[in-house]
């Protein structure tokens, strides 16, 4: 009996591993495409194909087990393509290191493999979070270029529950927008949209903070003419050993003069506006289309127009030459958020 017990263990570890390497295999082959990480993660698996005998096989008993209706919260969901990586190599590792001791009573042969297996998922580990950390700027930058829809907060009630109705509605990057509060207030409802916008894939900036954007896994930080500058942005993210390369920086502009500076600041994108008076900007003179048709003709890198944006005058600012754009009270004060969103992202498309 207690034989049958250790063959069912490891029948269903080595299903695990198997199960986990190829989801890491996967993304290495289609995300990434390197051939090298994709062959290692193959002769992995086909090493634990090896060890997986008939008599282990024969152990299974899945409709007795009592744990296959048992689950966690946290294997619910994932945020993002990382979070799918490290809950697969965790459990590749773990899978390894029941194998590790439960084959060791079997055959010590066994034991020895899956423990030289575990060493080299180390390995290959650390080489998956040098290349996400090499990479993550560029992906972010890659969901930059695709978006059309960017929505920046303001104060509202349920702002979490607005904001991902609008995720819903297509909404592909959120900045949260908030000068006044409490700082932990606002760190934590920092981290709460953060959350959410990654759950829907898209992009989490905040305005100006840059120390809530860091605490909180941002993807960016959006400054204006009048915020920190632009250098003190990227010296501050490379501090204590960060990367500003890795983060998305925005500016926004009001005029071709303004636009010169942001662009000599090399920031990967900018906001044009106010397109139309708007309360968010009361001190703000409407830019009009002018500059928005300038900003078509004149910027290269990702612009999003903004000031008074909505579903109802979008087609004016797309005949103008936007093709990107920022809105507020459009979407934070919408009875349904996700159904204005639907309709502009049409619009956009």
């Amino acid at each position: 009996m207690s034989q049958q017990i250790i063959y069912r263990i490891l029948d269903a570890n080595l299903d695990r591993a198997r199960e986990a390497i190829r989801t890491i295999e996967e993304w290495c082959r289609f995300g990434l495409e390197d051939l090298d990480l994709c062959d290692r993660c193959k002769q992995m698996r086909q090493e634990l194909a090896q060890w997986h005998r008939e008599e282990f096989r024969r152990a299974r008993n899945t409709p007795d087990d009592p744990a296959t209706g048992l689950s966690h919260a946290n294997e619910v969901s994932r945020a993002d393509v990382q979070s799918v990586l490290r809950a697969n190599m965790g459990r590749l590792q773990e899978a390894l290191r029941v194998l590790e001791e439960y084959g060791k009573i079997v055959d010590p042969n066994l034991g020895a493999a899956m423990k030289q297996l575990r060493y080299q998922v180390y390995t290959l580990e650390s080489q998956l979070l040098s290349y996400e950390a090499t990479n993550i700027g560029q992906m972010r930058r890659q969901k930059l270029q695709a978006a059309s829809l960017y929505l920046v907060t303001m104060p509202v009630d349920n702002i979490v529950s607005v904001v991902e109705s609008a995720l819903q509605g297509g909404v592909q990057i959120v900045q949260y927008r908030q000068k006044e509060g409490e700082d932990g207030t606002r760190l934590q409802l920092a981290q709460q949209l953060c959350d959410i916008c990654h759950k829907y894939d898209a992009l989490f900036l905040v305005n100006d903070r840059v120390d809530i954007a860091i605490a909180v896994g941002a993807d960016g930080i959006h400054v204006g003419q009048t915020d920190l500058p632009v250098a003190a942005v990227s010296q501050i993210l490379n501090a204590n050993g960060g990367d500003a390369s890795q983060y998305i920086i925005g500016q926004s502009t009001t005029n071709p003069q303004e636009l010169a500076i942001a662009l000599n600041n090399q920031v990967d994108y900018v906001g044009v506006g106010p397109v139309h008076a708007t309360p968010t900007k009361p001190n703000k003179a409407a830019a009009g289309y002018e500059y928005v048709n300038y900003a078509a003709q004149n910027i290269q890198i990702p612009w999003f127009a903004i000031g008074g944006i909505d579903e109802h005058n979008l087609e004016e600012a797309i005949a103008a030459g936007a093709k990107r754009v920022a809105v507020v009270r459009s979407l934070m004060k919408a009875e349904h958020p996700d159904l204005v969103a639907k309709q502009m992202r049409s619009l956009l498309k």
